[in-house]
């Protein structure tokens, strides 16, 4: 494939992990990132969906699928939405950190659409509303980065 996404239809499947907390959210987000995989050349039969609990969770699901070997992409998806505590930021500021540790030590793309919003209704605009699809932009940023990754290793045009 010649476009900034680099080879598509090459052996290999993408791994989605979406938290189930603030479903009515994520389940957005998984649609729209779906769609994007499925127009890079990962149809339905070439990615796995794994639900996890929430946000926290996604970090250590994710490395244990790609240690596998199975995947050449992932995208992680959940929302996380601000409540009177704060343990919004600890949780957002932990699965963030843990998301881009498990993209290094595995060497494999890692889109990142974990929604950190004020509200419920902030979340909903992010995920299909008024400011887009995060979920497609994630799958989309996993994308671009696995072609940019194939023609620094050689293996796709320049």
């Amino acid at each position: 494939m010649s476009d900034a996404r680099g080879p598509a239809r090459d052996a290999g499947r993408a791994l989605v992990c979406a938290g189930r907390f603030n479903e009515a959210v994520t389940r957005r987000l998984v649609d729209g990132a779906l769609a994007v995989l499925a127009a890079g050349g990962y149809d339905a039969g070439r990615v796995d969906v794994v639900w996890v609990a929430g946000a926290f969770e996604l970090p250590l699901v994710l490395d244990r699928g790609l240690r596998t070997g199975r995947y050449r992409l992932a995208v992680a998806l959940g929302a996380v939405v601000r409540g009177e505590t704060p343990h919004f930021e600890y949780l957002a500021a932990e699965a963030t950190r843990g998301l881009g540790a498990v993209a290094l030590a595995r060497g494999i793309p890692v889109g990142y659409g974990l929604l950190t919003c004020d509200s419920l209704e902030q979340a909903l605009a992010r995920a299909g509303g008024a400011a887009g699809n995060k979920g497609a932009e994630a799958a989309e940023a996993a994308l671009v980065s696995l072609g940019a990754l194939a023609r620094l290793e050689g293996d796709a045009p320049a």
